[in-house]
């Protein structure tokens, strides 16, 4: 297998769902988020691991952000949001925390490739990422990337640049978010 040319098909693939994205779905996410008291996010697996690098990012724009099962997650409320993935569309761990979330009034939305699936009918958003997950990952056309990693790599870009939106419409600098980063490395 030749790295470069694997590399870039990888990359196209990624791209073309990215491109794929609706920008005014997108928008209403950003519009969600910056209006969001506190804000819960999760995944399970690698899914879970992007989720983990949005809400890092979300902390470095000064977002009162938080990862679901830390130990200093705050409950959730009117005025709040949980924000999970859910690629396949069903998890039932997602499922039952966005029904906790519900129940406690915070908003939710959900990223998904399945935005029929159960997780996404349950919330009150929905982005979908058009890509790939473990869930179709068999037959002849499949990504050139294994199992799931197509959604993975196309959440983890979707959210580096909803990151970006999310400055421009709060006028955070990259020094300020800079400013937010640990310095116990």
């Amino acid at each position: 297998m030749d790295m470069q040319k694997t590399g870039h098909a990888a990359l196209s693939e990624i791209g073309h769902a990215l491109g794929a994205i609706d920008a005014g779905e997108a928008q209403t996410l950003v519009e969600m988020i910056a209006g969001a008291g506190r804000i819960a996010l999760y995944g399970v697996g690698r899914e879970g691991l992007m989720i983990r690098a949005l809400a890092m990012r979300l902390f470095h724009l000064g977002l009162d952000a938080h990862v679901v099962g830390d130990m200093t997650t705050p409950p959730l409320g009117q005025g709040d949001l949980l924000l999970v993935s859910a690629g396949p569309g069903m998890f039932s761990t997602v499922a039952g925390l966005v029904g906790v979330a519900r129940g406690a009034g915070a908003a939710t939305a959900c990223f998904t490739a399945r935005p029929e699936g159960e997780v996404p009918r349950l919330c009150d958003h929905v982005l979908v990422l058009p890509a790939q997950t473990m869930a179709d990952d068999r037959g002849e056309e499949v990504s050139v990337l294994p199992m799931g990693s197509l959604y993975e790599g196309v959440l983890f870009v979707a959210g580096e640049v909803l990151v970006l939106m999310l400055a421009e419409r709060l006028g955070v600098s990259p020094e300020a978010m800079r400013a937010n980063h640990t310095n116990l490395e």
